[in-house]
């Protein structure tokens, strides 16, 4: 298949660039998988398609403000985003502008609290650095470094939070899941009061994420790697869900990404961490997944190439068709899907 096969036409009005007053007020565009007919509600209405004996699976990565802006001894301003954890205070970063980052370049953010070092120049143009400071490196981050937007997103954001999902607790993330966004602590009760277990993964997303496909044939594109782990109590959970009948709902494309990366023939889950580049697309035989919460993805895009694995290609197309139809509001902030 092409990539030309997975486009569409979005107005840039629909790009949602900051999140509503209340999460579970955005809407919710119910597609079914098998006959194609779409339905429309609002998020807080998501509990009228589950049922007891599901379980839900959510990805509790916490996004790190990995956006730092410095300062060279000398003058001029560098920008670092965090992407990958080397150990030993080494992180593989993307800096801007690339010019003024060469190796030995050294760095200066707040007042000297934090200072890096270029050590080198990696595969697409990334930087090796070296981060110098006292105490919590992640303490640290938390006072000088701010959210790293994706790149569509114009409008600062006031409450990082909201870049944030409610159950967040594993540091890790350049982007946020965002499929996640859209629940409140209230929701997940009143989903648990059903009978519905819900459970958690573990995926760092990166900013591969937001890698456009350059290959014409899709076939031909190299997913990024991302690290990911199922604990112990969320492979029990899944396997007893599939073994009793019940259905296994992903929210976001990297939960489903995750259990889809680690899951048995038969559905089943063992306890397992790692790193995965999965890439899901038409053809592709779901082992455990069977329905999925989803925002609305780029044109073109691997995530919109998921959803359609699942789907149809068809069907999600003409969703998203009707979805710019009705104005509803698209990416990180935007509204969601639930395809069952």
């Amino acid at each position: 298949m092409n990539k030309s096969d997975f486009y569409f036409e979005l107005p840039e009005e629909l790009i949602a660039q900051t999140p509503l007053q209340k999460r579970d007020d955005s809407r919710l565009l119910h597609l079914d998988k098998q006959t194609g007919e779409i339905s429309h509600k609002h998020f807080y209405e998501l509990k009228s398609y589950l049922r007891q004996g599901d379980c839900l699976v959510l990805n509790d990565s916490r996004v790190l403000p990995a956006r730092l802006i410095g300062c060279r001894p000398s003058g001029g301003s560098i920008e670092l985003v965090l992407l990958r954890d080397l150990g030993e205070g080494k992180w593989e970063c993307l800096s801007r502008p690339g010019r003024k980052t060469r190796p030995g370049q050294e760095i200066i953010f707040g007042d000297g609290e934090l200072t890096a070092t270029v050590e080198s120049v990696v595969e697409g143009g990334n930087r090796i650095v070296k981060f110098c400071y006292e105490g919590v490196f992640l303490e640290v981050l938390e006072r000088l470094g701010k959210m790293p937007l994706p790149p569509y997103i114009k409008e600062e954001l006031r409450d990082s939070e909201r870049y944030q999902t409610v159950y967040s607790r594993e540091p890790g993330s350049a982007a946020a899941p965002t499929a996640g966004l859209h629940f409140t602590n209230e929701l997940l009760d009143d989903i648990r009061e059903m009978g519905v277990k819900v459970c958690f993964v573990t995926l760092h997303v990166g900013l591969g994420t937001f890698r456009p496909v350059k290959a014409d044939n899709i076939e031909d594109h190299e997913m990024h790697s991302e690290f990911c782990q199922v604990p112990e109590d969320t492979a029990r959970v899944i396997t007893e869900t599939k073994r009793s009948g019940g259905r296994v709902i992903c929210v976001g494309t990297t939960s489903c990404r995750t259990v889809e990366s680690f899951a048995n023939p038969d559905g089943s889950m063992d306890p397992s961490s790692g790193w995965t580049n999965i890439f899901i697309y038409p053809g592709y035989k779901f082992k455990c997944l069977d329905a999925l919460v989803t925002n609305f993805h780029l044109p073109e895009s691997t995530l919109i190439m998921l959803v359609s694995a699942l789907a149809g290609r068809e069907n999600v197309l003409n969703a998203y068709n009707i979805a710019v139809e009705n104005g509803y509001r698209f990416f990180s902030f935007g509204d969601a899907m639930f395809i069952e």
